[in-house]
């Protein structure tokens, strides 16, 4: 006969191993360029809200802002190094690896929306596409895209139409836009985001594509600035979110699930929050008299006309580049951008 003791143990044993296995813990370290202060900041908290909750608890992001841990082109090699887990920057700073990354970050003039810049990304093959000619040779899994809308340009002087852009001088970032407004006489200045306020207020540039319009806003740039071009059509860059291979493999489904719809979560907020914030800067500016130019439907589709030549060129620059043009291509033309 068994003794009492014997017994116990077999139910203790039969009873543990009924229970669900408790969820194991996974650290995650990622860094963006935003601050924490920022919009984008605001709703990056949200998603570490919404991951924590989501995932029962069973990941925890550590989250570095404004490029503390490295510089911002350089966050995609410190992650697929293992120095961080995740990249939660922008997408043309990693245009030195690749052309491919211009197009798929920014394309330039291509799209009215975020909502069709998303849409191409999660719907009509753009994923896939940047996933195996991009993110694949850097030995990353990229988890989504998310942006804030059109920016706008701000000026000293009049920029109602292409004519304006002769001899304008301007801040702007490298890669595809320098070449486009090249082209149409102004005089592009590359310089970091965080120089163009003392930039415009000592006359070094005219204006600045520095960011949407309520960033304008908070930079200042309408103290010495008394033009903008609103609503924006020439840049729209897009923000992202991907993890090195060996830390998104060693997640649990459920977590990357729950990753995933986060990030589609504040792509969405961003992009409805921005048109909000821009409708208002728009208000307050025109009531203390700054002109905001409204390109016509005209020269909007002359400038797409014009980029597209530049598109060309960048695809020519390396397979992967043309890939990801061509995808943007079908889209585009599905939804009648393109010819």
């Amino acid at each position: 006969m068994k003794s009492i003791t014997t017994v116990l143990a077999g139910v203790a044993a039969l009873t543990l191993g009924a229970l669900p296995a408790l969820a194991q813990d996974h650290k995650l370290r990622i860094q963006t360029h935003f601050g924490a202060e920022s919009v984008p900041g605001e709703l990056i908290q949200k998603f570490i809200n919404h991951v924590e909750t989501m995932s029962g608890g069973s990941v925890e992001i550590q989250m570095h802002y404004s490029s503390e841990v490295v510089a911002q082109n350089e966050v995609m090699s410190a992650a697929s190094q293992g120095i961080l887990d995740c990249d939660m920057g922008g997408i043309t700073g990693n245009v030195g690896k690749d052309a491919g990354w211009q197009l798929a970050g920014d394309i330039m003039g291509g799209y009215d929306t975020p909502y069709q810049f998303l849409t191409w990304f999660y719907h009509e093959g753009g994923r896939e596409v940047v996933q195996e000619h991009l993110y694949d040779p850097q030995d990353m899994h990229v988890i989504g895209f998310w942006l804030q809308g059109h920016e706008s340009l701000s000026s000293t002087s009049p920029l109602a139409g292409f004519a304006d852009l002769k001899d304008w001088k301007f801040r702007s970032p490298p890669g595809l836009e320098t070449e486009i407004f090249s082209s149409f006489g102004a005089k592009p200045v590359v310089m970091d985001f965080g120089e163009v306020p003392n930039a415009l207020r000592t006359g070094i540039v005219d204006g600045a594509d520095a960011s949407t319009l309520n960033t304008n806003v908070r930079l200042g740039l309408f103290d010495v600035a008394s033009h903008a071009t609103f609503p924006g059509f020439h840049s729209m860059p897009a923000e992202q979110l991907s993890c090195n291979k060996k830390a998104w493999a060693a997640l649990p489904a459920s977590a990357q699930t729950a990753i995933e719809l986060a990030l589609k979560g504040i792509a969405l907020d961003l992009a409805l929050l921005t048109a909000v914030r821009d409708g208002e800067a728009s208000v307050a500016l025109t009531e203390q008299g700054v002109t905001l130019h409204d390109w016509s439907v005209e020269d909007r589709k002359a400038f797409r006309d014009f980029a597209q030549g530049r598109w060309a060129d960048w695809g020519a620059k390396s397979p992967a580049a043309q890939a990801v043009l061509d995808s943007h291509l079908a889209y585009m033309s599905k939804i009648g951008l393109v010819n």
